[in-house]
């Protein structure tokens, strides 16, 4: 994981895997995990420089020839050209859909439906759900305090990284068949 991934996914007051969602608890490092990353070898994908994995976040931010291999990864399963952003939904702030306060992060809209309308049953859409490529604007949620509790437990950014356009299909083929290229 990257830093702010891995932050994401520490910031519910019961953090959360980021891979299967279950439960972290306080304990030991993982000395085995760390150790094999600081003794396994791997090479750049952009410049084929040999290195340990411990090292690699760091090459990677400061090698151009990585960036471009990454780019193109990005470019092959991008449904359209990223260049006209004022079509896309705003995903980082959202209205209270009960009151219409504004600009809530995702847990900030949380803590706020749950301080201030946990007992409020009207039926409202979420602005989250609402905001993503397969979301409803006109779904209205019957028990929205609970969907929260359940469907925004965790941000979708944490898994999706920034291009919701991407098509999933393709994102899955160019995949494997990078990582059959990538040995």
């Amino acid at each position: 994981f990257c830093t702010p991934c891995l932050q994401e996914c520490l910031k519910p007051k019961k953090p959360v895997c980021g891979v299967c969602r279950s439960t972290l608890s306080a304990g030991s490092r993982a000395l085995d995990l760390e150790k094999q990353i600081e003794t396994t070898e791997t090479t750049c994908n952009g410049c084929n420089k040999k290195m340990y994995l411990s090292k690699m976040r760091s090459h990677a931010a400061s090698c151009s020839k990585y960036q471009n291999y990454i780019m193109e990864g990005v470019k092959a399963v991008t449904k359209e050209p990223l260049h006209n952003t004022r079509s896309f939904p705003n995903r980082f702030t959202f209205p209270c859909p009960y009151c219409s306060e504004k600009n809530f992060d995702q847990e900030g809209l949380v803590e706020h439906c749950k301080a201030l309308h946990s007992m409020d049953a009207k039926q409202v859409v979420c602005p989250i759900c609402a905001s993503m490529p397969w979301g409803d604007p006109n779904y209205r949620s019957a028990n929205f305090m609970e969907h929260l509790q359940r469907r925004h437990r965790f941000s979708y950014d944490t898994f999706v990284v920034g291009d919701y356009d991407a098509d999933e299909d393709d994102m899955m083929a160019q995949v494997l068949m990078r990582s059959l290229r990538d040995k």
